[in-house]
């Protein structure tokens, strides 16, 4: 005879009435990540589970005043330093002096490299915005860690006023979006080759993205070089001075590195 009793206990997964009440209660390994996983079994698509962690993140980010003030003051920082980058940019420029010698640069011809040289950070840069909207609760370090180089970036091309190599690849730094970013008379140090590496270094503990930063930084450098778009000083000096800014933006940003780095923990990373 059918059993209608047997057929509602199977549906009823994944719970199971083992209440002194009989009331449902949930399997342990429906929690954290075995839900997703069963999510997965079912059928759940994987970008609706995706987009559903995501949304978590944010109801979870945004509930904390201290997170949301934080994230304003990254935003504020990182628009006014990209400010000063520009006028320095244009400084640098109107102050050049003459162009020197370079080991590298001297002995080897330009090479059309300008599309990648504009356009190729702008990929990089949206692969990193995107990590970053997945993931709200590394938003705030990292935006006041770019801040914080453009800002020494800043202060360096203040203070060096050499005129770029003579012989270098065609590029209209007249364009509205490239004379945004440079004047082409910007050049200690450079931010193509200390931008991505100083991702690597906040990415550290996450293996994929460390990877892909390190390649990218010494891809950009190479560039910049072939191009003859940055003497060779400005390309190695940059690995040293991003260094010494990352840890400079740990001391002064504890508190956003300190969430950073407990989310980042690699039993944590989704």
């Amino acid at each position: 005879m059918y059993d209608k009793g047997h057929e509602e206990n199977r549906t009823a997964e994944p719970y199971a009435s083992s209440s002194e009440h009989g009331e449902p209660v949930a399997r342990p390994s429906e929690t954290g990540l075995a839900r997703a996983e069963a999510d997965s079994r079912r059928g759940l698509p994987f970008m609706k589970t995706f987009c559903t962690n995501v949304w978590s993140r944010y109801r979870h980010q945004f509930s904390d005043p201290g997170f949301i003030l934080s994230i304003i003051w990254s935003f504020a920082f990182l628009a006014v330093s990209i400010c000063l980058d520009h006028y320095a940019s244009i400084y640098a420029l109107e102050r050049a002096s003459n162009p020197v010698t370079d080991i590298i640069l001297s002995n080897i011809r330009a090479y059309d490299v300008d599309f990648v040289f504009i356009y190729g950070p702008v990929v990089f840069w949206g692969i990193i915005t995107a990590f970053l909207l997945a993931h709200p609760q590394r938003i705030p370090f990292t935006l006041k860690s770019i801040a914080l180089f453009v800002v020494f970036r800043t202060f360096f091309v203040s203070l060096t006023h050499i005129a770029p190599f003579p012989e270098q690849a065609v590029i209209d730094y007249h364009s509205f979006f490239t004379s945004i970013f440079t004047s082409g008379s910007d050049l200690f140090f450079s931010g193509h080759t200390g931008g991505p590496f100083l991702m690597a270094l906040v990415f550290w503990k996450y293996r994929t993205m460390r990877i892909f930063c390190l390649l990218a930084s010494v891809f950009f450098g190479c560039i910049v070089l072939l191009g003859h778009y940055h003497y060779t000083i400005d390309v190695v000096s940059a690995f040293f001075i991003t260094y010494a800014i990352y840890h400079i933006a740990e001391y002064l940003f504890k508190k956003d590195y300190t969430r950073f780095s407990q989310l980042l923990a690699p039993s944590r990373e989704s």
